[in-house]
């Protein structure tokens, strides 16, 4: 993870679930898994977020707010749909109110499965979305080059 230049910043938005997932979320940043050691920081503004990091699926309520709060994040960013849900709307999908995953509102980067996803696969879902993250930047600043 050498090439990480600043601290990745995350926000964390439930669309829908049982919360299951949103619990593994929150044990990530706990000392025995502390996700904090690899520099990200967890954030409430997503205009300072790198990472969308998204549980649950997509519902008709949480639709414009899953959308709304990926346009204000600025260029670069990655999603990373954590769950069952938040990738294919999950056991739910059959509701009359699940629109399905988030792929269903916004372009998602990393899928992490698991009903609930354990802290693991979601710390490694975030650090290969680090790796996207770079990818994104570096053809930002190369396109930016060829601009001038």
């Amino acid at each position: 993870m050498s090439y990480i230049t600043k601290s990745p910043w995350i926000i964390h938005y439930d669309g829908s679930s049982c919360n299951g997932c949103d619990i593994e979320v929150l044990a990530c940043l706990t000392p025995l898994y502390d996700l904090e050691r690899f520099g990200i920081v967890n954030t409430g503004n997503p205009k300072h977020a790198d990472v969308f990091l998204i549980t649950g699926g997509i519902n008709e309520q949480s639709r414009a707010v899953v959308k709304n709060t990926y346009e204000q994040m600025p260029d670069p960013k990655v999603v990373v749909a954590v769950g069952i849900c938040a990738t294919s709307g999950g056991v739910f999908r059959e509701c009359y109110n699940i629109m399905g995953g988030v792929d269903t509102v916004i372009p998602v980067d990393v899928y992490v499965p698991g009903c609930a996803a354990r802290p693991e696969s979601i710390i490694d879902g975030v650090v290969r979305a680090l790796g996207i993250l770079e990818a994104k930047r570096a053809k930002m600043a190369e396109q930016e080059g060829k601009k001038q």
